[in-house]
């Protein structure tokens, strides 16, 4: 969702000792929109607005924002709007509120947050059917805000429902009054994130085991989203080092393998999940609390990664690096761990991590690190797989689609065709091609389906359009013979190829036999003349293309016809007609007829003649262009299906 807008509106006023200043409270707000990423969203939102409250000294001298405090609003604040938007679809405003303590000391310093709905008023979804029965119905959410708030409840305003909740902070204790005790070091490390993690369990109060249990959940919660986010495996190791340094370490790094085998050039180690030899990973991230000390420990890790013993499970401890290669460093000394990264029985990686001072990590923190390591490498197995996918995507891309469209004499086109999945195939094409003898020939189709299977057919349909242009058939006897052909036998090879493409791309091997393939298609031919451009067309199950004249009237140039793959003699026809100057053809697909907003659809009213219409005058490019505008303004998200236009202007 990218940044998050924060308004903050602070008060602050300086009493007669200047070193003991008032303020009043300190506010946050901000919008999420109703879509599944807005619990993430929110999470990030109070985790910067604590990051800027953190830096007034005014509140650093008052109030210790402590990991407890960060994590407890965390899971409060994800679990209220996570019900308000999750499960109940609407938009959500958000107001993180922290609060001094009350002179009289009837209140202790704390933070409150509210959600806001912006819709109480619609229905909730309905998602039975992916609960199991013993899944409780109702009240999940507020007896999690019961437990970890002091306060909470629910206010009703005009049209809107604010449910909010008060969590306490801890007023920090001079140092000179708290006794040498365990209580007293857990006291000092407040202000490092995890620190209660990496006290040793004979001086951690009972109290802290449960902000542990609490905190562990809601770092792996956070790690999660932001790992199942990204597509790029440089981009993992990048979120892992923000992740882990300084909450639960000093520094880390990570190792990945090169798929197929591919590391380091020219050295070669045993494959420890026994797949035979391997390169040695390339170092691909060095995370340092300093980041003046980061080139220097790439330099040391650089020279060897760890070696790990064969059949790997959990944290192996590692040398400390900066002992070991004879760092400059003297003084420092710690303790280093490392992890095997491995998804699918494959070794993807190594994660290392060291934090000073510690003769060894604890096992909570070993233990945490181990559930986030493999969450790491399903994060760069997902990234791998959709590296692969992308890649196949873009090969068939180039060998599916004209890399440009053809230059028609006495006429200017403008094409925009936009997949659903960025890079991929989609079930749209378009072809605009000379066919010999003073014609050219166009195509707009739309095939049943996404991904490899659409692919397949549209690489059957584009040649075979060509090839029966260039033998001269007429517009009808075309689409005749596309028909029986997406209906023949014959073309159970393509299904084999679809089921290869889809093994590939891993979507799963589809059902052996002959799938259905059904075909939308606008397809016409073009003559330039002496009195204009000559133009034959038909549409067979497409939305009608509209011909605009220079005045701005707009009719259908077409008449329905039949789906291509449906019937075995639908006995096609086709419309001829001359486009003189300034006539203007347009064809789209249904990603522009049937964009949605609500209930309603882009069409609905002749609403794409309409938009036509408004384009009156404007050359075949701005055409093009504007209607995409429309279109994509016409609804709230982004488009769910693939969108093409193909705009033929007569000159």
């Amino acid at each position: 969702m990218g940044s998050i807008p924060i308004q903050r509106e602070s008060v602050f006023s300086a009493q007669d000792a200047p070193d003991q200043p008032t303020w009043g409270p300190v506010v946050a707000r901000t919008s999420l929109p109703g879509n599944p990423l807005a619990p993430a969203a929110a999470r990030r939102f109070l985790r910067a607005a604590f990051a800027e409250w953190t830096e007034l000294p005014e509140l650093s001298a008052l109030l210790t924002l402590d990991g407890r405090l960060v994590d407890d609003a965390t899971v409060v604040l994800s679990e209220l709007v996570t019900n308000a938007v999750v499960h109940a679809g609407t938009g959500v405003d958000l107001l993180c509120r922290l609060e001094d303590a009350a002179p009289d000391g009837g209140a202790t310093a704390g933070l409150v947050v509210e959600v806001t709905d912006r819709h109480p008023a619609r229905a909730v979804r309905n998602d039975r059917a992916f609960r199991s029965p013993e899944t409780p119905e109702y009240g999940r959410g507020l007896q999690l805000v019961a437990s970890l708030a002091e306060l909470w409840g629910i206010t009703y305003g005009h049209g809107t429902k604010t449910v909010w909740a008060r969590i306490p902070a801890d007023a920090p204790t001079p140092a000179a009054e708290i006794p040498d005790s365990p209580a007293r070091v857990r006291s000092l490390q407040r202000g490092l994130r995890a620190a209660e993690i990496l006290t040793p369990a004979s001086r951690r109060a009972p109290q802290d085991l449960d902000w542990i249990n609490r905190g562990a959940l809601s770092f792996l919660a956070e790690a999660s989203d932001l790992l199942a986010g990204q597509l790029d495996e440089d981009m993992v190791a990048a979120l892992v080092g923000q992740l882990l340094v300084p909450r639960l370490a000093d520094w880390c790094a990570i190792w990945f393998y090169e798929e197929e085998g591919r590391g380091l050039p020219g050295v070669v180690e045993h494959d420890v999940l026994g797949a035979g030899p391997m390169q040695l990973p390339r170092l691909a991230r060095v995370w340092h609390t300093h980041e003046h000390r980061i080139e220097e420990l790439r330099g040391l890790l650089e020279k060897e990664p760890p070696r790990l013993p064969d059949r790997l499970s959990g944290a192996v401890p590692v040398p400390w690096p900066f002992d070991a290669q004879g760092s400059p460093v003297t003084q420092d000394t710690g303790s280093a761990v490392a992890y095997r990264l491995s998804a699918g029985g494959r070794a993807l990686g190594i994660l290392l991590i060291g934090r000073a001072g510690l003769h060894r990590f604890p096992d909570e923190v070993t233990g945490l690190v181990e559930d986030f390591s493999r969450r790491v490498a399903l994060a760069v197995s997902a990234a791998r797989r959709f590296t692969r996918q992308a890649t196949i995507s873009r090969i068939l891309q180039r060998g599916l689609l004209p890399t440009s469209i053809a230059e028609i004499p006495g006429m200017k086109s403008a094409l925009v065709y936009e997949p659903k999945e960025a890079g991929g195939p989609g079930g749209d094409f378009y072809d605009v091609f000379p066919a010999g003898a003073g014609r050219w020939c166009f195509a707009l189709g739309d095939v049943q389906g996404k991904g490899p299977e659409a692919a397949v057919v549209i690489g059957l349909v584009r040649p075979w359009l060509r090839l029966l242009a260039r033998e001269e058939y007429q517009v009808s006897q075309v689409l005749d013979r596309l028909n029986r052909l997406l209906l023949d036998d014959a073309t159970e090879a393509s299904d084999a190829a679809a089921r290869a493409l889809a093994a590939a791309d891993g979507r799963g091997v589809p059902p052996e036999g002959s799938t259905s393939r059904f075909l939308s298609l606008l397809y016409g031919e073009l003559t330039p003349t002496e009195d204009g451009v000559l133009c034959t067309l038909a549409s067979a199950g497409h939305p009608l293309p509209l011909l605009m004249r220079p005045g701005g009237e707009v009719v259908a140039a077409a008449a329905p016809q039949v789906l291509l793959g449906v019937v075995d003699d639908p006995d096609y026809t086709s419309e001829t007609f001359v486009m003189g100057t300034g006539d203007t053809l347009l064809g789209v697909t249904d990603g522009v007829t049937e964009r949605r907003r609500g209930a309603l659809q882009f069409d609905d009213g002749d609403g794409l003649a309409q938009a036509l219409a408004g384009c009156a005058g404007l050359t075949a490019p701005l055409l093009a262009e504007r209607i995409r505008r429309l279109v994509h303004a016409f609804g709230d998200s982004p488009p769910d299906d693939d969108l093409a236009l193909l705009v033929l202007q007569a000159q």
